[in-house]
């Protein structure tokens, strides 16, 4: 498994991997994503700004992750202190044909490290309450739960937020 920066060349394995992903997530009652979201335009920024990671296996993108600063307002209902610089996963997603592969725990391992290599030792997440495979991968990593939260932009959901702690460099 290569875990890189996705060029714009990705996008439509991106999106396909996206269409695969979204209705297994919302069979399973997590209405996090749906056909509108996330879309090129989300990834196109991503990739612009340099924030967006991939899994390939065998030349298939197996997984997509970004690994951004950008923490949600609703972060500070935690108890976090938003203007903290953290590294934050969002997107996170693993190709049903690859899941069970420890693509996700790899996506979480590079966040770790681009934490690391910036100097920066808080690493966040949100995931939603349906999301049981999240709930799983996260304290397994070292995040520790740090309380439930709303999000604005996805009203009528609830949120589990996780934070990880580790040494700058």
């Amino acid at each position: 498994m290569t875990i890189r920066l996705a060029t714009l060349t990705d996008i439509p394995q991106i999106l396909q991997l996206i269409a695969k992903v979204v209705p297994l997530m919302n069979a399973a009652g997590n209405m996090q994503w749906d056909n509108t979201y996330p879309n090129a335009g989300v990834f196109e920024k991503d990739i612009a700004l340099k924030q967006l990671w991939v899994a390939e296996i065998d030349g298939h993108i197996a997984g997509v992750s970004a690994i951004t600063t950008d923490q949600e307002p609703e972060y500070a209902d935690v108890g976090w202190d938003i203007n903290e610089t953290a590294i934050v996963t969002h997107r996170l997603a693993v190709s049903p044909d690859y899941q069970g592969k420890g693509v996700a725990a790899a996506l979480m391992v590079q966040a770790e490290q681009v934490a690391i290599n910036n100097g920066i030792t808080k690493l966040r997440v949100d995931t939603n309450t349906n999301n049981q495979a999240t709930q799983k991968l996260f304290p397994k990593l070292g995040y520790q739960f740090a309380g439930e939260i709303n999000l604005g932009f996805r009203p009528g959901m609830r949120f589990l937020c996780y934070e990880k702690v580790v040494s700058g460099r």
